[in-house]
């Protein structure tokens, strides 16, 4: 499936439609309850950027992975998700953020309470029911290769390097 054309078509949509409107649209009777609102503290680092567009990031992010010959790793989660936090941290530093570096551009969109993006998670294939944080790898055309479908990372905190890196690998195969 090439996912670009839908990619850009949507994004010119964006345009037309404020991104609240959009993520209430695009909300479906079969996603998760979203959990009642809680702030986040300050304190907290803030890794998916609750104000973004998404699309429009995800536009960058294939343009960015043309230009360096990559392709792109989409994260969904949510500031809120330990496991997404733990995920983070585990891809910011050692052979994670090595492998990450050396062959995939790096996008976190964020879900919020299962109200935000969820369309363009099932748009890619990814299934967020049983849990996030929840990836799909494109190629730079974006095309899906492959996502996760369920729960392979929601258990992130729990998961080792090497458990991480042996999902990664198997949505993304060395070549």
């Amino acid at each position: 499936m090439k996912l670009l054309a839908a990619i850009i078509s949507f994004a010119s949509l964006s345009a037309v439609l404020p991104v609240h409107a959009q993520s209430q649209a695009a909300s479906s009777a079969s996603a998760p309850r979203a959990l009642p609102a809680t702030a986040v503290p300050s304190s907290v680092k803030q890794i998916y950027n609750e104000a973004a567009d998404a699309r429009a990031e995800l536009n960058l992010a294939l343009a960015k992975a043309q230009a360096q010959q990559k392709n792109v790793l989409v994260v969904f989660g949510a500031n809120w998700c330990g496991d997404c936090v733990a995920l983070d941290k585990k891809m910011s530093a050692g052979s994670l953020a090595e492998h990450v570096d050396k062959r995939l551009v790096l996008l976190k969109v964020n879900v919020g309470r299962f109200d935000r993006n969820t369309d363009l998670a099932a748009q890619m294939g990814v299934s967020l029911k049983k849990g996030i944080p929840a990836v799909a790898v494109l190629k730079r055309d974006g095309e899906v290769l492959s996502a996760t479908n369920g729960g392979e990372l929601a258990d992130a905190r729990n998961m080792g390097d090497v458990a991480v890196l042996t999902v990664l690998e198997g949505l993304h195969p060395k070549h």
